[in-house]
């Protein structure tokens, strides 16, 4: 299954040219449709280091939706030529993909993150959807050879939608892996949002939001992200140097 929404690359990544309303049209329209519909949240962080992995770079090209999750793939897009209108998280696809799964009566099934912290996330999502259909829940902690059962309690409990909470790239690898042995109908993976949604980490507030700002607030509750936060000026140097070269282009 394939998205037929334009596309951009970054550093040769593919990323959609897409907003959070546009997401949503697609969403809605291969959702029904036969097979997986893959739904991938990259940021620039994954961008710069699958742009060195022509493996990853493969994977994330498989998706049918590609969300720019991250204000560096706002600003680079600018930069290649290509400016995408918004930057659309993940976290608020996903709320509007669950407001969508409620009012027609599909289910979704919470995979990923430290045990509990799925069931939390559930209950909490039910609060504000409480038609909400949750077909089950699995923590994060695995080893590959419990794959194959995760898979089948995913397929045994009915589920429609898949939200993976694994951290990329393994809730990306896990999708595409296991894509043909799933029986729901879309597949998400959205990071750390089951941590946010159980109250285990707090998001940053709409200011932060509406700025750009989250990854400062990200790093003033987690210093220990220092390293990480320093790979966003280096994806910037790497889309300043690499301009509007056909890498910038529409594939």
């Amino acid at each position: 299954m394939t998205a037929d929404n334009e596309r951009i690359e970054i550093l040769g990544v593919p990323v959609d040219l897409i907003d959070r309303e546009r997401a949503l049209e697609k969403f809605e329209k291969l959702f029904p449709e036969p097979g997986v519909t893959k739904i991938f949240t990259p940021n620039s962080e994954i961008v710069q280091n699958a742009s060195k992995d022509e493996k990853l770079k493969k994977l994330f090209g498989s998706a049918d939706i590609i969300l720019p999750d991250g204000i560096g793939l706002v600003y680079a897009s600018r930069i290649v030529g290509h400016p995408l209108r918004e930057r659309v998280t993940g976290i608020d696809f996903l709320e509007s993909c669950i407001a969508y799964l409620e009012k027609n009566g599909k289910s979704i099934y919470f995979f990923g993150s430290k045990p509990g912290v799925a069931e939390k996330a559930a209950a909490n999502i039910k609060k504000k959807y409480p038609d909400l259909v949750v077909a089950g829940c699995h923590h994060g902690y695995f080893k590959p050879e419990d794959e194959p059962e995760i898979v089948r309690q995913i397929n045994e409990s009915g589920a429609d939608f898949l939200c993976v909470a694994l951290g990329a790239p393994k809730q990306e690898q896990f999708i595409y892996s296991h894509e043909d042995e799933l029986s729901v109908s879309a597949a998400i993976g959205v990071g750390g949002s089951l941590d946010v949604w159980s109250g285990d980490l707090k998001r940053a507030p709409e200011f932060y939001q509406k700025h750009g700002l989250e990854w400062l607030y990200r790093f003033i509750q987690q210093p220990s992200r220092f390293g990480r936060m320093m790979k966003l000026p280096v994806f910037m140097l790497k889309v300043i140097a690499q301009g509007k070269t056909p890498g910038g282009k529409r594939p």
